[in-house]
């Protein structure tokens, strides 16, 4: 049974963006149908322009398709990634959450998988809360969240993080973060095709 996995990502300068990448190569490997999507830029295009990093950012990734509601609910599974501003999501990640009120009221998001990652400037810069605080939102759904835990011991070779993968800005894509996103990627599917067997 194949797995139909949305894995919706936030990215100013790139680091999420290539921590959703490293999960879409490891979920078709692992035979899931993959729509890699990015939220929709909420910052007025002037300021994105005046930042040179940010506007490279967003002219690489022009061609990646736009989050929608529909994407929701084709998948079976989700996998959320966006760094944390103060705590909490990037408010453009936030900011596409709030158009699924259509959705999850429905019960369209429920009973469905979901595991998020994040990244900071800094290693204690608000990882842990941005994705505790979007489990939240996920339980308003009725998702199933699927964190990692402690359950590889790739997980301690980056960062110890059991509620998802969390990467420091200019840290280098070394293989076993690849490992350790591709565990996630993995036990998300897992969970998730058991989910949709038992339909």
């Amino acid at each position: 049974m194949t797995v139909e996995l949305a894995i919706i990502y936030y990215s100013t300068y790139g680091t999420n963006h290539r921590m959703a990448q490293i999960a879409a190569e490891a979920a078709k490997a692992a035979g899931a149908e993959v729509r890699l999507l990015k939220a929709a830029e909420t910052a007025p295009g002037e300021v994105v322009a005046g930042q040179e990093k940010w506007k490279e950012q967003a002219d690489r990734t022009a061609d990646i398709p736009t989050a929608s509601a529909q994407d929701m609910e084709w998948a079976d599974a989700y996998l959320f990634s966006a760094p944390t501003r103060f705590g909490v999501m990037a408010s453009q990640m936030r900011a596409f959450i709030d158009t699924l009120g259509g959705v999850w009221s429905k019960g369209g998001l429920a009973n469905k998988a979901i595991s998020g990652m994040t990244s900071a400037q800094n290693t204690h810069g608000g990882q842990e809360s941005t994705l505790l605080s979007f489990y939240v939102t996920a339980m308003h759904w009725g998702s199933v969240i699927v964190a990692p835990g402690y359950t590889d011991p790739v997980i301690f070779k980056t960062g110890g993080n059991p509620y998802g993968y969390t990467h420091k800005q200019g840290d280098e894509f070394t293989e076993d973060v690849k490992s350790a996103i591709g565990h996630q990627v993995r036990r998300l599917l897992d969970v998730a095709g058991k989910l949709k067997a038992g339909k």
